[in-house]
């Protein structure tokens, strides 16, 4: 094993689930190999800075955890550590589709995925993740590659409908950043045109269901305006849920002007044509946050709003052939030593 240049091993363990380890001279990337390919920890060795959040719950075993009862949204809000979860085939709540019950944001975050390493040398290091739903018929894998000196992480995906019938879904990447990183000196800057408030908000969030404004700034249902390009500090209580749409590229940055610290993606928008924006910024009082979640996730994705049969009915979803398989690719990227950016290419190039 080295301890220099790049580095990869799927040995290592964290609360007894089996973690893949990616590294080299800038980034450290930790992957929950049991639990969703997770990444819980996206590191900026420069600076120091993880990005992913950490929720209270922390990593927690799916064994020898028994539950007073069974949520009516499924597990996920239970066992969610923060970090970087795949959504397929529904992102959101409860939704039932062709007689498949599927609880908050689909199958593939809470299962074991199987793990391959394809390419270990100083150079460049890449493993190959792959895991089948279980419910649903989709084979779903994706090859993470890191190269020496280099702070991109490289994800390729190919997604596969087994079954010989037409299948509706959603796929998108939900990573959430949290404090330190997190505070009211961030900022998001991406290439949307428009913002889309999802139809179920609650009261502390600061717009109308379904109002839509030009990105980044609306009339609020309080009077005034909002930035939602602006991250709000606790106190706030803000607990927003938007859509970003109408993209001219597939790029968003995340930066602590602080800090002058961030991370930000690309990615391919024939697969992810838009973005979740979620803020959970100290404003959601009830379960499963109980005022102590001070998180923002800016998510690609291919459909909205959340839920898949709200999607339907809009004719948002993604839709499968029998056989067909899709590809995508996104790229991952930490940065420090700036205030902001200009745009993220399709390289995972941070331009100024």
């Amino acid at each position: 094993m080295r301890n220099h240049a790049c580095r990869i091993s799927d040995e290592f363990t964290y609360r007894g689930l089996r973690m893949l380890v990616m590294e080299n001279e800038i980034v450290r990337v930790s992957i929950l190999l049991d639990k969703g390919a997770d990444i819980i920890e996206f590191r900026h060795k420069p600076s120091d800075t993880d990005f992913m959040l950490q929720t209270p719950l922390g990593v927690r075993l799916m064994v020898n955890n028994f539950d007073m009862v069974a949520s009516p949204v499924g597990p996920f809000p239970d066992y969610y550590e923060g970090g970087w979860q795949e959504l397929v085939p529904n992102g959101g709540r409860l939704c039932t589709y062709k007689g498949a019950a599927m609880g908050m944001h689909g199958e593939v975050w809470g299962q074991p995925w199987k793990c391959a390493i394809v390419e270990d040398c100083p150079g460049v290091v890449s493993a190959k993740l792959s895991v089948r739903t279980i419910r649903t018929p989709f084979d779903l894998e994706k090859t993470l590659t890191l190269r020496s000196g280099s702070a991109v992480l490289e994800i390729d995906e190919r997604l596969t409908n087994e079954s010989p019938v037409v299948v509706d879904l959603m796929w998108g990447h939900h990573p959430a950043f949290g404090a330190p990183f997190l505070d009211a000196s961030t900022i998001v800057q991406c290439a949307a045109k428009k913002v889309v408030v999802d139809p179920s908000v609650g009261e502390e969030c600061r717009f109308s269901p379904l109002q839509e404004f030009p990105w980044p700034k609306g009339p609020t249902r309080f009077g005034g305006e909002a930035d939602i390009s602006i991250v709000t500090p606790p106190e706030d209580r803000i607990s927003d849920m938007t859509y970003l749409t109408d993209l001219e590229e597939g790029w968003y940055a995340v930066t602590n002007r602080n800090r002058q610290a961030g991370f930000g993606m690309s990615w391919d928008m024939s697969v992810f044509p838009h973005i979740w924006l979620w803020q959970s910024l100290g404003g959601d009082r009830e379960y499963p946050s109980w005022g102590n979640t001070y998180a923002m996730a800016v998510e690609p994705f291919s459909s909205f709003p959340a839920i898949l049969g709200e999607c339907m009915k809009y004719n948002r979803q993604m839709v499968m052939q029998p056989g067909e398989t899709r590809q995508a690719w996104l790229k991952a990227v930490a940065y420090g030593g700036v205030d902001g950016v200009r745009r993220i290419d399709k390289a995972g190039k941070v331009v100024l």
